[in-house]
């Protein structure tokens, strides 16, 4: 029988999304609260002999090079392994959304080889090779909801109550550079506290993106102004174009108010529960 393995890749949502300050190497000093949501990619992994590694996408198209393939082959490098894998990609979470879908497939990518390839590498490992491939692989790496800082890196657990969102990317796309680049991106938020964000953790803080993004990409405020038009407070996530609102729920935990209207042709949107642990939390072994 052959080795393979079929492994989820969850999409994330930025609750808040401060920038404190900027490195003198240029790269930006953050705040955010990183919740996974149910909202995922699904990829195959098949064994193959000769070090050889191979995608194929079921779902969008990827680019040639994608984040799965850098990841595998860092790992295969950082392990000096000869095994290979063949690699299918079911494709739902959208690009440039700012859901981290990328950073999460090559998280799965990472923790799946690490045992088709019986590497056995602890996580903390993995997370390093990961950070070389994108500042939000580790997190997806980590395991569960997060505080993070630094440039993303420095996690720590966060327990959030249970909760429904409705999650709006528009038909186009946003560049992370493009934001990050921009002049007028406000770069000298406070620092916060994570006892002040758990007081109200789906209505904390801002994201500090959100202004230049809209200036360079109006369909965001589109998005959060049909959000607005039923009813829900939005804001975009991460640095793409997509955008969220927790939704009312009733007492007894069931759906409340209207379902949502039909969104502009091109549009995705979902309602996603947040989740408690990565699908495959504990799937790497810790230094700990």
């Amino acid at each position: 029988m052959k080795a393979l393995y079929d492994v989820p890749a969850p999409a994330k949502l930025n609750l808040f999304l401060h920038v404190t300050g900027r490195r003198a190497d240029g790269m930006h000093l953050l705040q955010s609260a990183f919740m996974l949501i149910d909202w995922a990619d699904t990829l195959h992994f098949e064994l193959r002999a000769g070090g050889a590694i191979s995608r194929e996408d079921i779902g969008a198209a990827l680019p040639a090079d994608d984040l799965v393939l850098r990841a595998a082959r860092a790992l295969q490098a950082a392990a000096g392994t000869g095994h290979g894998a063949h690699i299918t990609i079911d494709k739902r979470v959208p690009a440039q959304a700012g859901m981290g879908g990328g950073s999460s497939d090559a998280a799965s990518c990472l923790l799946a080889l690490n045992r088709l390839w019986q590497l056995n590498l602890p996580v903390q490992t993995l997370a390093r090779i990961g950070l070389q491939l994108g500042a939000d692989v580790p997190f997806f790496l980590f395991g569960r909801n997060a505080w993070a800082e630094g440039v993303g890196e420095k996690l720590a657990p966060l327990a959030l109550p249970p909760a429904r969102f409705a999650v709006v990317k528009p038909d186009v796309g946003l560049a992370t550079a493009q934001i990050f680049n921009d002049p007028k991106l406000k770069r000298d938020t406070p620092t916060a506290i994570i006892s002040g964000f758990a007081a109200n953790p789906y209505g904390f803080g801002t994201n500090d993106l959100q202004a230049v993004a809209q200036g360079l990409c109006p369909a965001v405020g589109d998005a959060l102004e049909w959000l607005a038009s039923q009813g829900l407070q939005g804001r975009m996530t991460g640095s793409g174009s997509a955008v969220f609102a927790q939704m009312p729920v009733q007492p007894s935990g069931g759906p409340a108010g209207k379902p949502l209207k039909a969104a502009p042709e091109g549009w995705q949107v979902r309602e996603c529960s947040n989740l408690v642990a990565h699908p495959l939390a504990g799937w790497a072994p810790s230094d700990d």
